[in-house]
């Protein structure tokens, strides 16, 4: 049987840019089997089908024709692999930040670098979430996922995923074409800090526990990052641009205090809140929207504006960059309901 669904469903609140937007029909399955039935549903009534997991890192349009389905299924358990290795089975609707803190007070590594990441955990793979030196796919070993066209499931091992720095192959071949169900994480119970990124070192002991790490992660994204619950924002806006070393090295004859980090492969990873607060746009504001006043990679919509408005001021901040240091800035949040082309 599935679940309910509502029609003309408001979905302001569920996106934390707290962009207007409305779907034509929502329904929140909360088993594995209410989403194979929804999706059934949806194929025979010829419905598109958009998938929207905690709203955290994407723009959405006006209006979602069709159905939006939101995975209501949460929850884990841990599966003991040997004396240092637990595989973790986590369902697509668990709150990620939830599933750190709560695996970091068990004791076990791998994923305290990313508490305080907004979201839900199906959605984790499709940025390749990554914070302070660690990425989810660091930790992932497959996941189950649903093609929206057919039904049919399918379990990717962590290889098949593509994975890049913020990108994967569910924001480019997989784009829009399937539901994630459950993720499998593998994570250690022996210490495995990483502490090289920002002063995160200094805000712990010498033998920290993956819960101190992960509070210090807490207390550093509050610091620098404003809360999308009474500021609204899709954290970091931009990704870090990776240049040629070239081009590096000329900027940094130019700017010698510019933060760089070099990359495999002899590239070199700028970072763009730098650039852009270099530019003097750090607190700028135009309208509806601004680039916050102490983390200029991070835009923030102070109410009244719409998807349209917001691309259109990301564009004017990327355009001043490329003119001031040749640098091309790529967005992170991922477009839903919207073009590329219907913006300028």
């Amino acid at each position: 049987m599935s679940p309910a669904w509502r029609e003309q469903h408001d979905l302001s609140g569920a996106n934390t840019l707290g962009l207007p937007s409305v779907a034509e029909r929502f329904v929140a399955p909360t088993t594995p089997t209410e989403l194979a039935s929804v999706l059934h549903e949806a194929r025979a009534a010829g419905w598109p089908v958009t998938v929207l997991g905690g709203g955290s890192n994407l723009i959405l349009g006006d209006w979602l024709p069709g159905l939006v389905v939101h995975p209501a299924f949460a929850g884990y358990r841990c599966e003991a692999l040997d004396d240092e290795r637990v595989r973790v089975h986590v369902e697509a609707g668990m709150n990620w930040h939830e599933l750190v803190m709560t695996l970091a007070g068990q004791g076990l590594w791998g994923i305290e670098n990313l508490a305080l990441i907004p979201g839900q955990c199906g959605a984790a793979p499709i940025q390749n979430i990554g914070a302070y030196g660690v990425e989810v796919a660091d930790v992932l070993e497959r996941l189950h996922l649903v093609h929206l066209a057919d039904g049919q499931a399918q379990v990717l091992e962590a290889s098949e995923c593509a994975f890049g720095y913020r990108d994967s192959l569910f924001k480019r071949d997989l784009d829009g074409e399937v539901v994630i169900t459950r993720l499998e994480l593998c994570l250690s119970t022996k210490a495995t800090p990483c502490l090289g990124y920002g002063d995160l070192a200094s805000r712990v002991g010498p033998t920290p526990t993956a819960l101190e790490v992960a509070e210090a992660v807490c207390a550093l994204r509050r610091e620098k990052l404003p809360d999308p619950t009474e500021l609204a924002n899709a954290g970091s806006f931009f990704k870090n641009p990776v240049v040629e070393t070239g081009l590096a090295q000329t900027l940094l004859a130019e700017y010698p205090d510019m933060p760089h980090f070099p990359q495999p492969g002899g590239r070199v990873k700028l970072a763009a809140g730098w650039l852009i607060d270099q530019c003097g746009l750090k607190g700028h504001r135009e309208g509806a929207f601004g680039v916050h006043d102490r983390q200029a990679l991070v835009l923030v919509h102070h109410g009244g504006g719409d998807a349209k408005g917001l691309l259109r001021f990301a564009n004017s901040i990327a355009s001043r960059v490329s003119e001031r240091f040749r640098v091309a800035l790529e967005r992170e949040p991922r477009l839903v309901g919207i073009t590329e082309s219907a913006h300028g």
